[in-house]
């Protein structure tokens, strides 16, 4: 009996896709599911430094890299493509991640995390301030209240290490 070659490579396809690694990008997670975990590039627990050390380093040298932990206090609610966390002197770090290669779920404010990477002190624009409100889910008249650009620590991870809730 001879099958078609059609039916062959649709075959061939669902066992394809069947075993093909499963998809590590987890933004797109229900409340209901965990959110700790692994983003981006695995994150070992060791030499991590408290924020106000970073942000001594980051006041003198312009620069820091390496590990720091904190709390999720904010999450980008369009797809999860960046998170803040407060900093000890009362300002917030907004943290990206490099390349835009992973995302962190959308659910995950309030977690405790490690973020490697790199701080540096930044001059945000007035344009990429407002597009972070609105990306955040602020309002209009919100967004238009944004006129002056701003000096801050921003932080670009390689990889964030979402652990669960205490």
């Amino acid at each position: 009996m001879k099958i078609p070659l059609t039916i062959i490579a649709f075959l061939a396809l669902c066992i394809g896709f069947s075993c093909s690694s499963p998809k590590t990008d987890r933004s797109d997670l229900n409340p209901q599911d965990t959110v700790a975990g692994t983003y981006g590039s695995e994150v070992i627990e060791s030499n991590i430094i408290s924020t106000s050390e970073m942000v001594q380093i980051v006041q003198h040298e312009g620069t820091f890299e390496g590990k720091i932990s904190g709390e999720i206090t904010e999450v980008c609610s369009q797809k999860g493509c960046w998170l803040k966390m407060d900093l000890p002197n009362g300002n917030s770090m907004r943290v990206t991640f490099k390349n835009y290669e992973f995302f962190v779920p959308k659910n995950s404010q309030g977690f405790p995390m490690i973020l490697e990477g790199v701080a540096t002190l930044t001059k945000t624009s007035v344009k990429t301030l407002q597009h972070y409100a609105k990306d955040a889910g602020k309002s209009e008249e919100e967004i238009a209240k944004i006129t002056e650009p701003k000096m801050e620590i921003s932080f670009e991870a390689v990889g964030v290490k979402i652990k669960d809730k205490a």
